[in-house]
């Protein structure tokens, strides 16, 4: 049966704002249903109260129920980033605030105080068609289409000019299925090409490029500009009006025209736009005017030069290649191609400015691709078919009707003799020998300066405004030192104004030198590096198999992004050889510098996907490898409890198991994990770090031991630190210390003690000194003794129980480290005679230790004995006591020096019906006294060492 909401309009709604439904602002919903036909509907009416009414009402509202009303509604906001955005992140409400009442009654009074906000003025937003084809259609075309593409034309044929444009789209294309790809997957915000690579392949590769793509725009708009003043030049040579000379004409003209476009930039995106539509137009009527100009019947005068309308031998002629000069070859002219097509990025370098960018992007980008190949190939074409390759602009080459001197080419049979020149190669008009063909073919000359102008500027601008608006968004990423300057933005669209000055002045600079010949091969060298890195961050993130790579743009293929970033590379050493080296040691030395740093950021990218892929591939590889001695690695479970006031424990057992194994610390409470991350990363201990929460010591360790670890990545080994003041504990805290290592030993794991003169739990200095909060920060960061340099000293080892090897492993495994390596292993295994005089000494020692825990039998009646037994299980008989004695004589030995910096002795391991207070006198006799540290340590009683080689 169907429900649906009716339609009918609410009553009391008229004069309500729209906004969001909440019930602490209005009474309860009442329902109420009707029947119309086989069909049931169910109304929604909310009553119209006084605002007096809801305030009062509020206090019968906040009460439990089984729905929370705190609970939010699906919305976008909820999902986004805050450090992304660069704005206060809108969160949903927790489980916790979700089951509290006081967490309603305060987001209720919250909400009431706050009210709605005011009116913000919204920053100015482009659609696919002006914030992305247009810009991108106009950085596409440039002086190369004008003075270039008819002389790349008589070099390389039609066909292989068609080549040659294909095999640009094929690059750019490629690129712009990525870039689709990319900037689908989620919400894209400021920083272009550099947001993409960055938020896909981390910082370590993003911030290298953030860089690169920035400066190459800036010079991008250098060039442009240049090449605007150089047509100016030309005219002005060309009607006698030169200012100074030819070099200084192009400073003047280039440094007033960026300034002027500058002005617009800072004017705002508005104006910013409405400048490249007029270019636009400008370029639009210029195509008009050169096709139109192909149709129109060719004048003597344009015979002359060479331009004689379409004729198909014309087309049959030009159809194949005619090398000449030296840079008469394919990649050549592919290089020199080449730069037109690197615009495709001008409309996602604006992404924070775009409506929809995860659609403005793909359609705009693709479009822009489209169109503009189409008119590469049109112009080329139809410039082949009309235009011969040599003509030499004279009338008297004319042929008459009935002519008898020599005549060779195709020129002799449309009317003109061009045979003397030809020979001579003096050429001055035709395809191969005039740049200005185009202005020759079209309708109107000037149409046509007109387009090579709107061309260079909008270009010039285009660039202008890429490369701070990219730059902005890695200075506000904070990847590198004493760039933050440049990050503030202003006005309602955030515009980078310090940034826009930064690239005037980079542009100006080039400008100023006007000799750009060497540096502009970097620009092309730079703009493929983005692209191989673009590509390469859409089949990365595509291998990798992250649920969080699900972009909406289905039209590629990580395959095709591997070819494109391989493409590109190759392309680079292709075109400039030394300057792909250049960049390529900017970027390497850039990279070098992230990954030194390492900045404190964490965008979720496909490398931290690929490198779980690994982890779990190999975790799960290892799992079906059986154990080997040879491979054994001593992997500890640290009971650290807060590690910040246990630091000799953690630096103790990272400095054998750093990049040797694996090393999991236990914390009390969950709100200490990000503190900890940090804490472990300043002492550069490698660690992994778990928080448990369980009603004693030995439940938790019991369960910890259990559970921790994965595969064959799991603990063997339990390490703590020896617990100092067994004396003043009760029964109950000994029996779970004690009892905390018989479960480590019945759970087949090996036990590591350690214990320190003064302790491991540095509480009480922290709490008695009176410094400042930097001290105490300091202080958190307290070095102990094994963080410095051990020199020459020696590690004792006391091996008197044969564990299996892990009493000699764990020593040799220090000696690895850098601190450790000039210490020598000293190992003892039978006692000597002169010491056995303080081992009665420290055998008393012992028995005075444990009286306050003895029995007593010989003083008490047979009855009492039996209850105490019964009452006090924790205390010793006179049996037990002397049961043991023999054993602690024989692991007392001891032989301590001041060369020693670490002792290890082997842990004994009692009876199960050893009382724990004689198990803890034990264990506190065989490490009492000794000046440096101490671990009693225990294997498991299976191999861990071999001295074969199988």
């Amino acid at each position: 049966m169907g429900h649906r909401f009716s339609k009918r309009k609410l009553e009391g709604t008229e004069n309500l704002s729209p906004g969001r439904f909440s019930v602490s602002e209005e009474a309860p919903p009442h329902y109420s249903s009707y029947s119309n036909g086989s069909e049931t509907a169910v109304s929604m009416e909310t009553p119209t109260r006084r605002p007096s009414e809801v305030v009062n009402s509020r206090q019968d509202n906040r009460r439990p129920s089984i729905y929370s009303t705190m609970d939010a509604m699906p919305h976008l906001e909820f999902y986004a980033n805050a450090t992304a955005t660069g704005r206060i992140r809108r969160c949903r409400p927790s489980l916790e605030t979700l089951g509290s009442v006081s967490a309603l009654q305060e987001s209720e009074i919250e909400s009431e105080e706050n009210g709605p906000g005011g009116k913000t003025a919204q920053p100015v937003r482009f659609g696919w068609i002006t914030g992305v084809m247009i810009r991108c259609m106009l950085n596409i075309w440039g002086v190369i289409l004008f003075l270039r593409l008819s002389w790349i034309t008589s070099q390389a044929g039609i066909l292989l000019t068609w080549l040659i444009i294909l095999m640009s789209v094929l690059v750019t294309s490629i690129t712009a299925l990525s870039v689709s790809a990319i900037s689908t997957n989620g919400r894209v915000s400021s920083g272009g090409a550099y947001f993409m690579i960055s938020r896909t392949l981390g910082p370590e590769l993003g911030g290298p490029i953030g860089v690169v793509f920035s400066f190459a725009n800036a010079l991008a708009c250098a060039l442009n500009t240049v090449g605007f003043a150089e047509t100016v030049r030309d005219l002005l040579i060309e009607y006698d009006s030169q200012i100074v000379d030819s070099i200084n004409d192009v400073r003047i003209i280039g440094s007033i025209t960026v300034t002027v476009l500058l002005l617009i930039s800072l004017a705002g995106m508005e104006w910013e736009s409405k400048t490249q539509i007029l270019f636009f137009l400008v370029l639009m009527v210029s195509f008009v005017n050169y096709f139109v100009g192909t149709l129109i019947p060719a004048t003597p005068q344009k015979q002359s030069i060479g331009v004689f309308g379409y004729h198909s031998e014309i087309f049959l002629e030009n159809l194949f290649p005619d090398w000449r000069g030296a840079d008469g070859d394919f990649f050549r002219m592919f290089a020199i191609f080449f730069p037109s097509a690197i615009g495709i990025l001008a409309g996602a370098n604006i992404s924070g400015d775009l409506k929809e960018p995860e659609i403005a992007i793909p359609r705009g980008t693709l479009m822009a691709i489209f169109w503009t190949t189409v008119s590469y190939l049109a112009i080329s074409s139809t410039v082949g078919a009309c235009v011969l390759r040599d003509a030499s602009g004279s009338m008297n080459d004319s042929l008459p009707l009935n002519f008898s001197e020599p005549c060779e080419g195709l020129s002799c049979g449309l009317g003109w003799n061009f045979t003397e020149c030809q020979q001579s190669g003096t050429c001055a008009f035709g395809l191969s020998n005039n740049f200005q063909v185009l202005i020759q073919v079209s309708g109107f000359g000037p149409l046509i300066y007109a387009g090579i102008f709107a061309a260079t500027l909008s270009s010039a601008l285009a660039f202008l405004v890429s490369a701070p608006k990219v730059f902005q968004c890695l200075c506000k990423d904070n990847i590198y030192p004493f760039i933050g300057f440049f990050a503030k933005g202003y006005g309602k669209n955030n515009e980078p104004l310090r940034a826009y000055l930064l690239c005037y002045i980079i542009a100006m600079c080039f400008i100023l030198i006007a000799e750009l010949n060497v540096i502009a091969p970097l620009i092309s060298n730079f703009f493929l590096c983005s692209y191989a890195l673009i590509n390469f961050s859409c089949f990365h993130a595509s291998i990798t198999n992250s649920p969080g790579w699900r972009p909406s743009f289905r039209y590629f293929s990580p395959w095709t992004g591997l070819f494109g970033a391989v493409i590109s590379v190759v392309l680079m050493f292709l075109l400039t050889w030394w300057a792909a080296l250049i960049a390529f040691g900017l970027i390497i030395f850039l990279f070098g510098y992230v990954v030194y740093k390492k900045p404190e950021v964490n965008w979720g990218s496909s490398v931290q996907a690929s490198t779980y892929n690994m982890a779990l591939s190999y975790s799960v590889s290892l799992a079906g490898v059986e154990d080997h001695v040879k491979n054994y690695r001593p992997q500890c479970l640290v009971l650290t409890g807060p590690p910040t006031l246990r630091p000799a424990l953690v630096d103790f057992v990272g400095s054998f198991t750093k990049n040797v194994s694996l090393m999991i610390c236990v914390l009390p409470s969950k709100d200490q994990k990000k503190k900890l991350k940090m804490w472990l990363n300043q002492r550069k201990v490698r660690s992994f770090y778990t928080s448990f929460k369980a009603s004693d010591l030995r439940e938790g360790a019991r369960h910890l031991l259990q559970a921790s670890g994965l595969g064959k990545l799991k603990p063997n080994i339990l390490v703590m630190g020896f617990k100092l003041n067994w004396h003043e504990s009760s029964s109950k805290g000994i029996e779970d210390y004690i009892n905390t290592i018989y479960d480590a030993f019945d759970s087949n794991h090996g036990v590591c003690v350690l214990r320190m003169m003064d302790g491991l739990d540095i509480r009480d200095e922290l709490e008695t000194e009176d410094v400042d909060n930097t001290k105490n920060k300091a202080n958190d960061q307290i070095k102990t003794v094994f963080q410095s340099k051990q020199g020459k000293k020696t590690i004792d080892v006391y091996w008197i129980s044969d564990d299996g090897g892990l009493t000699l492993l764990v020593p040799y495994l220090l000696t690895r480290r850098k601190r450790w390596r000039r210490s020598k292993v000293r190992v003892f295994i039978i006692g000597e005679q002169q010491t056995m005089e303080n081992d009665r000494k420290d055998m008393r020692r012992f028995e005075e230790t444990l009286a306050p825990f003895r029995l007593n039998e010989g003083q008490l009646d047979e009855r009492t004995v039996q209850q105490q037994r019964t009452e006090f299980t924790w205390k010793v008989t006179d049996k037990e006591m002397d049961a043991l004695r023999p054993k602690v004589w024989q692991t007392h030995l001891l032989i301590i020096d001041k060369r020693v910096c670490v002792c290890f002795r082997s842990l004994p391991v009692a009876q199960a019906d050893c009382p724990s207070s004689l198990y803890m006198s034990w264990l506190d006799t065989l490490s009492y006294g000794i000046h440096c540290p101490v671990l009693l340590i225990r294997g498991n009683q299976q191999n861990v060492m071999t001295f074969y080689c199988q």
